[in-house]
């Protein structure tokens, strides 16, 4: 290509006095251009006479060479961040222990117990966690499963699957028994069919709280769940003479490869659907707080009058203003922002909301005749988007009762993500502007609050079980432990942060995982806590890597991968469960590329299992990663002892520094006693 060389030939150009004019742009047409320009090029070397180009060749042939210079660098890019791969020490990368092979799509699935849920075409099945033999397949309806939800209760679970036409389902398992309980918000008039965005069961499964949305509006419907009725009906079942032979399902510390066992197929379950369950009971509906509008009242001694309760008081919600003002205020608003309101504005989404069952705590007052069960959720807490604040609402009431909040905790800021820990002891409140604040809801005080980094904006929450660092691991105490916390924070911008509090200590804020910048396929997509190893967490990337990662190391531990056949759909946005009972979770995969099948019948859909203990690194962590409450008292672990304990052993540390020194102690022991005769002489004279 000699244009390519004649471009780099250097070239000088005459005097400035020997030029027309000031230098140009040249203009986009061709007959526009000056003939003189060519006239004003010399040829450094003579042996490149050949390669000077006329225009517009000449403008060509720039554009060419800054597409190459362009290219070059990204290649010089590539080739660094190659090298640099290649020198960095790569983790174990460990293949799934297991496998369950599906013929359809797997939406969702969800752990609970010893059971996988796997939500798909017309419904869901059930899987043992050990096997990988289904057990069950529910498939009664027209439409796939989209999303589902387990909730262990004891004994029994409570499933919750959500079809495509946005319907919710509640299910009953119970001795591998399936029982519909009740289709939420299934109607005749598909007309007029309301769509289920998010639901939550309480701790203990006493209650359910339903999201639903459908004519262009939004609420919550609150359920008490009569589970003990439900458990007396089911406690004594008609005798049914079924002969299969069930066997004992293994214990996860001697699990093996999974294995199609031919024993384990007969140990099935059943839907039975001619056993009718009590129905929920429909308690409150709760519906987004509405916006502050005028008011023809024409003095606050008239609001006052007119006002008969303070329910909600401090929500917002309360506001009298007339409505000149809000009409002197919209104006000002409109000519000062009036360049950004001329143009098309998008329609406002509505309102969603992020809801919480709260157990009994001195945070919120109810009333002393309102006794129930220890452990059992009294209060609703809930926040909607674009709010600032946070709303309770009691659980003991009817429908008759007029629903309004209990108690309201405002913010600074609208409320963009909140978290509740699995215990539901700690609560943590994210604002749009980075600050978050932590509550320790048991004892009834805020741990502190915490600013993220500048421009991190809080995405996603996740709470840790509270671990201790002994010889160098990770170690969860043996007996609960109170005002402690830790958790991990996910921002927008795809770093992730540690966040811990305890005590009167205030909350401290560490960097995990920085910012990408150069190499964004390193971007974090979700993060999930591992129960069974303390301070781990499970990090998806966006180039569908996932590792396993020490918080308290900040490090990388080891990574995780299905085979090359059965790469990740979706990297950005995995599907996978982590069991909050056992050392494992399961991963989805692609279907096999290899398969020459254009039917879909023919092909082959994974969710890949991998267990822990089965990996070297991880196998002794998992086994031994609690500390005896006798080995905590010797050591020097003080963050996790109760107050008693603290103050104990603070007065035995004193006693023994005093035996150490007799005379100081003598010393000490003659000061008491000046300071108790002056007190004695003080009590005389009055």
């Amino acid at each position: 290509m000699s244009f390519l060389r004649g471009s780099q030939t250097q070239k000088i150009k005459h005097p400035i006095g020997t030029r027309k004019g000031p230098l140009e742009v040249p203009p986009p047409t061709e007959k526009d251009w000056p003939k003189d320009d060519e006239e004003d090029h010399v040829l450094v070397d003579p042996d490149e006479e050949l390669d000077s180009l006329p225009q517009p060749y000449r403008m060509i042939n720039k554009l060419v060479n800054l597409l190459f210079d362009q290219s070059w660098e990204i290649i010089e890019e590539r080739n660094a961040l190659r090298e640099a791969e290649s020198s960095e020490i790569q983790p174990t990368v460990y293949p799934p222990f297991g496998e369950i092979q599906l013929n359809k799509m797997p939406n969702c699935m969800a752990v609970s117990q010893d059971y996988v849920f796997i939500g798909g075409a017309k419904g869901f099945s059930i899987y043992n966690l050990y096997s990988a033999k289904q057990i069950y397949a529910w498939e009664k309806l027209k439409v796939d499963v989209t999303s589902i939800w387990a909730t262990d209760l004891g004994n029994e679970i409570l499933i919750a699957p959500v079809d495509e036409m946005g319907i919710i389902r509640l299910f009953y398992f119970y001795k591998e028994g399936l029982y519909l309980i009740k289709a939420i918000n299934e109607v005749d008039d598909t007309s007029k069919q309301t769509t289920c965005i998010k639901m939550e069961i309480s701790q203990g499964g006493d209650f359910a709280a339903f999201l639903l949305q459908g004519a262009g509006d939004i609420w919550l419907d609150v359920y008490k769940l009569p589970k003990e009725t439900w458990l007396k009906k089911l406690e004594h079942p008609q005798l049914t003479s079924n002969p299969k032979k069930k066997v004992r399902q293994p214990q996860l510390n001697t699990l093996g490869p999974i294995s199609a066992d031919p024993l384990e197929m007969d140990t099935n379950a059943c839907f039975k659907g001619d056993i009718k369950l009590s129905l929920p009971v429909y308690i409150m509906k709760i519906k987004p707080p509405k916006p502050v509008t005028g008011t023809t009242f024409k003095s606050p001694l008239e609001v006052f009058a007119k006002i008969k309760d303070c329910y909600g008081l401090g929500s917002g919600q309360n506001h009298f203003i007339k409505d000149s003002q809000w009409e002197q205020q919209a104006e000002i608003f409109n000519a000062s922002y009036k360049k950004y309101l001329d143009g098309e504005w998008e329609e406002e989404p509505l309102s969603t909301a992020t809801f919480y069952f709260l157990l009994p705590s001195c945070l919120f007052a109810m009333p002393m005749e309102v006794k129930g069960p220890s452990g059992m959720a009294c209060v609703l807490g809930i926040h909607w988007t674009r709010s600032h604040n946070f709303f309770l609402y009691s659980l003991n009431r009817t429908l008759k009762d007029k629903t309004d909040p209990e108690g309201v905790w405002p913010c600074a800021a609208p409320i963009a993500v909140s978290q509740l820990s699995c215990c539901s002891s700690y609560l943590v409140l994210a604002c749009e502007d980075g600050v978050l604040t932590l509550w320790d809801l048991a004892k009834g005080f805020p741990l502190g609050v915490a600013a993220l980094p500048q421009g991190c904006f809080c995405q996603s929450i996740h709470f840790l079980k509270y671990f201790l660092v002994h010889k160098g691991q990770n170690m969860y105490p043996e007996g609960p432990v109170k005002s402690q916390m830790k958790c991990v924070v996910l921002c927008t911008d795809a770093s992730l942060h540690l966040v811990e509090a305890g005590g009167i200590q205030g909350p401290t804020i560490s960097v995990l995982v920085e910012r990408p910048v150069k190499h964004l396929d390193k971007t974090i997509c979700a993060v999930a806590p591992v129960p069974a190893l303390p301070g781990m967490v499970l990090i998806f990337s966006k180039n569908g890597s996932v590792c396993l990662m020490d918080v308290a190391k900040r490090e990388i531990i080891c990574a995780f991968a299905p085979p090359g056949a059965f790469p990740l759909e979706v990297p950005w946005k995995p599907v996978f469960a982590v069991s909050p009972d056992h050392p494992c979770f399961l991963l989805r995969g692609d279907y096999s590329h290899e398969t020459e099948s254009t039917d879909d019948a023919g092909i082959q859909y994974s969710v890949f299992y991998f267990n822990f203990e089965a990996c070297p690194l991880l196998e002794n962590i998992s086994k031994n990663c609690t500390i005896p409450q006798r080995d905590l008292d010797n050591m020097a672990f003080p963050q996790a002892l109760p107050l008693e304990k603290r103050c104990e052993r603070f007065l035995q540390k004193s006693y023994r520094k005093l035996e150490k020194n007799p005379e100081k102690e003598q010393e000490h022991w003659a000061r008491l006693q000046r300071y108790s005769l002056s007190l004695q002489r003080e009590n005389f004279k009055k």
